[in-house]
């Protein structure tokens, strides 16, 4: 069988280089390019240095334009200069990793319909899909926590989320609040009740409950470690937790990498893993649901190669059965 040849765009970042890690070890594809203008040249495993001795590909400044699926791991906002300065066959499939096509607003680009990856909401029209919006990491995690709920119309009241981050969701640019000596032993928020990602959130929450008219609270943080997302969320419900417990296993009953789990969480769970874990708890008249992803894997390219997955029609397992590392 013919492998999916696939090309990588914005390939010196962490995502890419998870992406990278995940697709040499793909049996369905292989990597055409890797895409890189200030690393052009540059052998991949010189920046991505785990990579020694397993991948010998060099970074490159030119695309090919016939290749059967493209992962753009670009900044915000990036996405839509590099399609617009770069065609590709009409065979070829997309999957942006970036923020530029999540809401309905943004989903239309030069004639491409871009449909939104979350496949817990929506893996039918993945499938048959041409061009993916890859969800964000705290979207993911915060959606999975909240769209059992939505489903049943239960949310009627404000929802409250804190949710803390690793250093990996600030990508590889340094800024004041990246370096080591600032980011060890401390601990802050960013952007207060005003995330990037409350858009795509509050979409996929009136997908399922349209006469949702409540606000979503948000409150992100920055983690002093590296990788993984702990979001508690809470919200009025009026049913048992017995009640709460079926809603979610019942949603989730068909879904590959997002669990309920009667235990309380704790990251390492998750990390180095394409999984959610979700986790519930009623105190008097609130629910507290925690859910715990990897960012750059669930939250990022190991959601991606799932959505890729589907869109090939491949096992939505393949390549991402992650076995994690608990120590």
């Amino acid at each position: 069988m013919k492998k999916i040849k696939a090309g990588i765009i914005g390939g010196a970042g962490y995502t890419a280089g998870e992406l990278i890690r995940l697709l040499i070890n793909h049996l369905e594809t292989e990597i055409d390019f890797v895409f890189s203008t200030s690393n052009a040249g540059n052998k991949i495993s010189k920046v991505h240095q785990d990579l020694v001795g397993t991948l010998d590909l060099e970074f490159t400044d030119t695309v090919n334009p016939n290749i059967d699926v493209l992962f753009l791991c670009l900044g915000h906002g990036n996405s839509v200069k590099f399609l617009s300065a770069n065609t590709f066959s009409e065979n070829t499939k997309i999957i942006d990793l970036g923020n530029d096509f999540r809401l309905e607003a943004d989903k239309v680009f030069n004639g491409k319909t871009f449909v939104y990856g979350l496949p817990e909401l929506q893996r039918e029209d993945i499938k048959v899909a041409k061009y993916i919006a890859n969800p964000g990491c705290f979207a993911t995690a915060i959606q999975l926590g909240l769209l059992p709920l939505a489903d049943k119309g239960l949310l009627k009241n404000d929802v409250h989320i804190n949710a803390v981050t690793g250093a990996t969701g600030a990508g590889t640019s340094l800024s004041a609040t990246t370096h080591y000596t600032w980011r060890d032993n401390n601990f802050s928020y960013y952007k207060p009740f005003t995330h990037q990602h409350l858009g795509e959130i509050n979409q996929s929450v009136n997908q399922l409950q349209n006469n949702f008219s409540s606000e979503i609270v948000f409150m992100p943080n920055r983690g002093n470690f590296s990788r993984g997302i702990f979001a508690t969320i809470y919200t009025d419900f009026e049913g048992s937790l017995e009640e709460a417990k079926a809603i979610y296993k019942t949603f989730y009953k068909d879904a590959e990498f997002t669990f309920v789990s009667d235990d309380f969480l704790h990251m390492k769970q998750v990390v180095n893993t394409n999984k959610c874990l979700v986790h519930l708890h009623k105190h008097n008249g609130k629910l507290l649901i925690t859910s715990i992803i990897d960012n750059l894997l669930k939250g990022a390219s190991g959601q991606a190669v799932q959505n890729m997955n589907l869109m090939f029609g491949l096992e939505e397992t393949t390549g991402v059965q992650l076995k994690g590392t608990y120590f």
